[in-house]
């Protein structure tokens, strides 16, 4: 079935995908219009051709089960709200996963996917410095205009970062040298924007990443892992030595015995909350609403102390955990799991063997580059949400594509 799909090119609706990547990190009007679009248009083709993708297989499962657990969620609500319409982020998310996953993209179409990834995220880089430094941007830190705050920007770049990375470990050894010097810029270009961000946790994450990267690439050649351990201990010792942002940042909140900045207290908030609503938690987008008189109320109601010096309101929780458990509950967190789950499970059980075709190991390598920084970030970053959270699903729905019966290279 899925090969006979295949067969069927569908370049409006390719076309619309790529659009969709190109305006990602750019411009939120035509990032909206071109996802509906999109699926819109993915939906008239798989009616017209009467194939969607082949039989129903378990990750189809799991991401109806995601949807549902946000969803179960919002109708228990602890605390109403908006938890039905920003739940709709979720199914957003899901749906972009489940279409991609079953569109049967060919490898060159992936190819031009992945790389009008790469062409935004510099073009959008381009834009956020000539905001920094004309000072035209408001808030003066470096921003991808349609991903926003600088967080959210940090993680979005740690994912392409790998993204780049997954390309020049793979592809490396079969491209001319004015190629290599492309790539090696573009990557280089990434890397010290990352840094530029001065988010912490996104910047060790993301170089992190890079290690992690050059070990899996290990069975297919050595040379990519001795390069990265060199250029990190260089691009470590430059960050230290000139006094890098991040580095007086972390410094600071040391000297300040504030490592965290002040998240341990908005985790408390959260856990307090997640207390009082257990499984369905406060709703989506209801963390701006937990209050001291609130926890200090249900701390009373449990008989438990509160001092209010240890609790910090914030509009959300600086962790993608404690906020899916204050927010959705347990339910909602199951569903969340179990997606993190099965996609880590999917990555080590599919790692590639060193005689697999290159685009094997690049699709896998961004899917596993959104998998690190969406778990790892997301211990003290709100992550899979927004850009960042489209950007990962993604990342793996194209992976995704490439594991199913039927696939062609052409």
């Amino acid at each position: 079935m899925l090969a006979e799909l295949r067969k069927v090119r569908f370049p409006v609706e390719t076309g619309l995908l790529i659009a969709f990547c190109i305006f990602l990190p750019l411009v939120e009007f035509w990032k909206a219009a071109a996802w509906l679009a999109y699926v819109l248009t993915w939906l008239v083709n798989r009616i017209r051709s009467r194939s969607f993708g082949g039989d129903w297989r378990w990750w189809d499962t799991l991401i109806l089960l995601w949807i549902g657990s946000a969803y179960l969620s919002a109708a228990f609500a602890g605390l109403g709200g908006n938890a039905w319409a920003k739940t709709g982020d979720v199914a957003t998310h899901a749906l972009l996963l489940w279409l991609v996953m079953r569109a049967g993209y060919t490898e060159r179409e992936l190819h031009w996917m992945l790389g009008a990834l790469v062409a935004s995220t510099l073009a959008g880089l381009a834009f956020g410095y000539w905001k920094l430094l004309s000072g035209a941007g408001k808030s003066g830190t470096l921003q991808l205009h349609s991903v926003g705050h600088v967080n959210h920007t940090a993680i979005y770049l740690a994912m392409m970062l790998g993204v780049c990375v997954s390309w020049l470990f793979t592809y490396w050894r079969k491209w001319r040298a004015s190629r290599q010097a492309a790539a090696l810029a573009v990557t280089v270009f990434v890397s010290v924007s990352l840094v530029v961000t001065a988010s912490r946790g996104a910047i060790g994450i993301g170089f992190l990443l890079v290690l992690l990267l050059a070990i899996a690439w290990w069975p297919r050649g050595r040379a990519p892992f001795a390069a990265s351990a060199i250029t990190l201990v260089v691009v470590a010792s430059l960050m230290i030595g000139f006094g890098a942002e991040v580095v007086r940042k972390q410094f600071e909140n040391e000297a300040a015995a504030n490592v965290l900045a002040y998240r341990d207290g908005v985790w408390r908030m959260g856990l307090a909350a997640w207390e009082k609503y257990p499984w369905f938690g406060v709703g989506k987008d209801n963390y701006g609403l937990i209050s001291h008189e609130l926890v200090r109320g249900w701390r009373v109601e449990a008989g438990r102390d509160y001092d209010a010096s240890r609790y910090v309101r914030f509009p959300h929780a600086h962790s993608l955990f404690v906020n899916t458990l204050a927010e959705r509950g347990i339910v909602g967190f199951a569903g969340l799991t179990a997606l993190l789950l099965a996609w880590l499970v999917a990555l080590l059980r599919h790692w590639p063997r060193p005689q697999q075709d290159d685009f094997a190991w690049l699709a896998w390598g961004a899917a596993a580059s959104a998998w690190f920084v969406t778990v790892a970030v997301g211990m003290v970053n709100t992550t899979l949400h927004h850009e960042h959270g489209l950007l990962a699903v993604l990342l793996l729905g194209l992976w995704l594509s490439t594991l199913r019966p039927g696939r062609v290279s052409s």
